[in-house]
């Protein structure tokens, strides 16, 4: 699972693999564009938001659980997994802004769904803003389906969430 995987983005070579310590600086950046999809809407104050700081990637990478996706020789997005309870969980998805809606955040999601399903998982799950099209709707065109009674795990994250100021929120799952 540690080799790279190529995939093509609009004629575009994508390289997905798994994150070495040498990305960890540029993830926090990654993410803070990412962020600025959300300027000029409801959610505008998601771009100003507090992303996860770089010091906490180092165990996340060390256990195999930061895939980033390489594209003109530079890291433009990642994806943070976890296996839990024998489901894969997505904590994030990030693409640069200049980098999204050219197949990225699904080739790396592919990705993550394959690495689920080689281990055994019986779902995925992650929790998402509810009426954003790049969210929500994005992970129904995938397969996931919104939870309307979410597992008493990801009604602790959706709280967490909410505690932190992430409003509207769902959780939703995929059967792998």
């Amino acid at each position: 699972m540690g080799r790279p995987v190529r995939h093509a983005s609009r004629n575009r070579p994508l390289i997905i693999r798994l994150a070495t310590p040498r990305d960890i600086a540029v993830l926090p950046d990654v993410e803070r564009s990412a962020g600025e999809a959300f300027r000029g809407g409801l959610h505008d104050w998601v771009a100003d938001h507090t992303v996860t700081l770089a010091e906490a990637y180092p165990p996340r990478v060390a256990v195999d659980r930061v895939w980033v996706v390489e594209a003109e020789g530079a890291v433009r997005g990642f994806i943070d997994i976890e296996m839990v309870d024998g489901e894969l969980h997505i904590w994030e998805l990030a693409v640069e802004l200049a980098w999204q809606k050219r197949g990225l955040g699904r080739a790396l999601m592919d990705q993550a769904l394959e690495v689920g399903r080689s281990k055994g998982c019986a779902a995925a799950s992650l929790t998402t803003f509810h009426n954003i099209a790049w969210n929500a709707p994005f992970y129904r065109r995938l397969g996931f389906e919104l939870l309307t009674s979410p597992s008493a795990r990801l009604a602790a994250i959706l709280r967490d969430e909410a505690e932190r100021g992430l409003s509207d929120r769902c959780a939703m799952a995929l059967k792998l």
